[in-house]
């Protein structure tokens, strides 16, 4: 397998950074995991766009185009042989003397990892409270770094983590999001899911799926929710770019529908109407690639 080291392709044993890189020493560094469906990068543009936005509040000087960022993906892809992957887009800060610096990084270390995908993720998945509050975001919104404790103190908790998924609450018992998702529900006919300012990850399927609901008019509210509400949902589903949508099928003894849950089903046909061929949710926004 090869691995993508600032621009050249490297097998994975021989790729190396060093000991001074401020990504490993003090975990300034931030990435996008997104999926390729048949080679094509789905919504690489929104997931480059919100990149750039959190190397620009770690004080990395570093800017992707769209294109640059789509020909990384491209030969890394070409290289391995795959076409169905998961790619983990990374950009750490870069070698740096021992301390905490103010300045500018220069010259940032960029790494693109990839596995071949094949089938899809959409089994069921129970939700599990967890005991482990959600932290707040380190600066104003949380951005997708590389401090990921709380959430692995999340994943510990789960007796049978590829089947269960963990729900934090925030630690005035909001409703926030799992250990590696977004949470939704529907009730009534309308989507509900905890807004951006509980301090979860706006991620990027969860903009797609309240697109979605925007252009297909679908009800949806976002705000801050009590466990009760979640429980006395009609279908509740997580979502991340991985394993797209993912329905659940109880929650704190309460049972959903799962899989048969009409809107859950209903969302997962419209992605994968889409994942082959939207780069970007704007095209969406101007209605050029809506399928059924």
């Amino acid at each position: 397998m090869y691995v993508s080291l600032n621009g050249k392709l490297v097998k994975k044993e021989e790729a190396v950074i060093s000991p001074f890189d401020h990504g490993y020493m003090y975990g300034l560094g931030v990435f996008e995991t997104f999926r390729t469906y048949g080679g094509h990068p789905f919504l690489l543009e929104d997931h480059i766009n919100r990149l750039n936005k959190a190397l620009e509040e770690l004080n990395i000087s570093k800017t992707f185009a769209v294109e640059e960022a789509a020909q990384l993906v491209r030969d890394l892809l070409q290289k391995n042989g795959w076409e169905d992957a998961y790619i983990r887009f990374n950009v750490s800060a870069g070698i740096g003397e021992i301390g905490l610096q103010t300045g500018s990084y220069e010259h940032p270390t960029v790494i693109l990892y990839g596995k071949p995908l094949t089938g899809v993720y959409s089994a069921e998945k129970e939700l599990v409270l967890l005991k482990t509050a959600r932290n707040t975001p380190e600066g104003n919104e949380r951005i997708k770094s590389h401090h990921y404790l709380n959430s692995i103190l999340g994943k510990r908790e789960l007796a049978d983590p590829l089947n269960q998924e963990g729900l934090f609450l925030t630690k005035e018992g909001d409703i926030a999001e799992g250990c590696v998702s977004n949470i939704f529900w529907m009730k009534d006919g309308t989507l509900f899911t905890p807004a951006v300012s509980t301090g979860i990850l706006n991620g990027i399927t969860r903009q797609f799926i309240l697109l979605l609901a925007d252009t297909l008019n679908i009800p949806a509210e976002v705000g801050h929710y009590k466990i009760e509400e979640l429980l006395q949902a009609d279908e509740v589903f997580l979502t991340n770019s991985i394993q797209e949508i993912v329905p659940v099928c109880s929650f704190a003894g309460t049972r959903f529908p799962g899989s048969a849950g009409k809107m859950t089903e209903f969302l997962q046909r419209k992605y994968d109407a889409n994942k082959y061929s939207l780069l970007s949710m704007d095209e969406l926004r101007k209605g050029g690639h809506h399928h059924d």
